[in-house]
This record gives C-alpha cells, sequence and structure tokens, in this order.
C-alpha cells in the first residue's frame, strides 16, 4: 500500500507550468475525495476491529463461566462499554436466563458471617474493662443501701 491516495492520473498533469484557478480548485477537490474515501475505509477498518475486541472479550469471559456463548448477542447488544467488570454485572442480573447461578455460600463462609455478627453484637452492647472495673468500684464502697439502688438504676 503506497502512501500517495491520489490516483495515477494526477501524475501526468504534474509540471513545472504554475496551476490556474480552475485547475487548482480541480486538484484540491479531487485531493479532497481521495481523503474522504480513505478515511471511509479507516473508519470501516477501525469498527470492524472494535467489535471483534468486543466480541472476543465477551466470549472468552462465556467461556471462563461455562455460560452457552448464545449469550453473547444479547450482551453485545445490551452493552454500550464491554469489560470484564460490566459482563459479570450484566450475567449476575440476566444469567438465570441461561441456567447461570450464583453460587451458594458455603458453610465455613455462614459461620464466619454468623462469628462476625456475633462479634458486633459483644462489641455493641458489651461493657469495656474500665467501666466494669469503675462500676464494680462503686458498688464496693456504696455507704448504703439507696446509693446502691442510684448505682443500678443509674447503669
Amino acid at each position: 500500500m503506497s502512501n500517495n491516495y491520489w490516483e495515477d492520473e494526477d501524475e501526468d498533469q504534474d509540471s513545472d507550468v504554475p496551476l490556474q484557478g480552475d485547475d487548482l480548485v480541480k486538484k484540491l477537490r479531487k485531493a479532497k475525495r481521495a481523503d474522504e474515501k480513505r478515511i471511509k475505509e479507516l473508519t470501516e477498518q477501525l469498527e470492524g476491529f472494535s467489535k471483534s475486541q468486543r466480541e472476543r472479550v465477551v466470549k472468552e469471559i462465556l467461556e471462563k463461566k461455562g455460560v452457552n456463548l448464545k449469550a453473547q448477542r444479547l450482551i453485545l447488544k445490551d452493552l454500550e462499554e464491554v469489560n470484564e467488570e460490566s459482563v459479570n454485572n450484566w450475567l449476575d442480573d440476566n444469567g438465570d436466563l441461561f441456567g447461570l447461578t450464583k453460587p451458594e455460600e458455603t458453610q465455613e463462609q455462614q459461620l464466619n458471617r454468623a462469628a462476625l455478627r456475633q462479634q458486633d453484637v459483644v462489641a455493641q452492647l458489651g461493657m469495656n474493662p474500665d467501666k466494669a472495673e469503675d462500676l464494680l468500684n462503686r458498688v464496693m464502697n456504696a455507704a448504703n443501701a439507696e446509693e446502691l439502688t442510684q448505682l443500678i438504676q443509674g447503669n
């Protein structure tokens, strides 16, 4: 492919004679048409590469997840920008159409979650050691039953 996009017939018109106004305009129009044609070709080529790259990304993700490749058509229609995150989100939302289910939590994950909830409850309702020691000192130093009752009702 050469870098010269003008047609060969233009070459024999090149001469040392300066071009007149009409000849110059004709030559510029011809060059503009050649440039527009080349731009159109390059744009089509770019669109083709973009489409094939989008298809390849979706296909790889579907194969990795074990999803039927027929889902590719729907994904490509629905998504403007195709990347792993957007395809995964689409599959999370629409995966049931193709028999894709979210993996169930393992028993270990459920136990871990229960332990975290338990820790939260203890942390929210629990008493720190300094506060407990202070309360114990006040109970031990209470002079009468009335002070003891006030401590119990106040805390």
